[in-house]
């Protein structure tokens, strides 16, 4: 293992990792040496465009279309990181469906893809995941939440926030299991990051009104998510844990 690629001899899955915050997480991890799984859902182009980024600069990467969502689809694709680089020792739980409903909108169907897509799915991960990493000795899982998951500041995205503040319930059980197994598990909570979006369904002065209230006055970028996922999966010594990178949008005292 040298001492600029840290994660070389591991193998990692980001599952939403076509765009945005996943595909950063994807790169950071391949630039330490890590190969990668890059996964997407329905835009198969943007994922292997993530590929060729990694596989250009000197890494290693495949992209696997799937539905998170379907347990079956996530333990063929747990399965096909195995195959194709003998093991899975990190996950990073990355995807999310943000309806905006007020909550007598929500209809039970609506509520359940939320749930399983934002929650179910990190469980799927995990549960085929694991075994791999305790034959090892070594694996680190995270999961992505949000502010929303944290202080139900929304009142028109109960399944949502619901789900997130699930997914880090589930990162402490997961931590609490198997600490002792060299597993560590941590949830990231983002605050505004600027990602690519569809700010025409945003208010007006959003953007504006935002940087007004963060204390570091700016969207925050990807990459220093990214950061985060590479610092939580090279410290065995934090799990259970929620890192909230919001530029002090919100602060926390547990």
């Amino acid at each position: 293992m040298s001492q600029d690629q840290p994660l070389a001899g591991k193998a990692a899955i980001v599952t939403g990792s076509g765009r945005n915050i996943g595909r950063a997480i994807a790169r950071r991890f391949a630039q330490a040496g890590a190969a990668v799984v890059i996964n997407g859902h329905s835009n198969a182009a943007a994922v292997d465009a993530v590929v060729r980024e990694i596989e250009d600069a000197g890494g290693r990467a495949i992209g696997v279309m799937a539905d998170v969502g379907d347990p079956d689809a996530v333990a063929a694709m747990v399965d096909r990181c195995v195959e194709a680089f003998g093991s899975v020792d990190i996950t990073v739980s990355n995807v999310a469906i943000r309806k905006v409903q007020t909550l007598l909108q929500i209809s039970v169907e609506d509520w359940r893809s939320v749930l399983n897509s934002n929650l179910n799915a990190a469980f799927y991960m995990a549960r085929k995941a694991i075994p791999h990493m305790q034959a090892k000795g070594w694996g680190r899982i995270i999961h992505i939440s949000g502010n929303d998951g944290f202080n139900a500041h929304s009142i028109d995205r109960a399944h949502n926030i619901v789900s997130k503040a699930g997914v880090h319930a589930l990162t402490r059980v997961i931590s609490n299991e198997f600490a002792r197994s060299g597993i560590t598990a941590n949830t990231i909570a983002p605050g505004r990051i600027d990602t690519e979006r569809d700010f025409s369904v945003l208010p007006p002065n959003y953007v504006e009104e935002f940087t007004k209230r963060v204390p570091v006055g700016r969207f925050g970028h990807v990459d220093e998510i990214a950061s985060v996922a590479y610092f939580l999966v090279t410290n065995p010594f934090i799990t259970g844990q929620v890192i909230h990178a919001n530029g002090g949008e919100s602060t926390y005292s547990s």
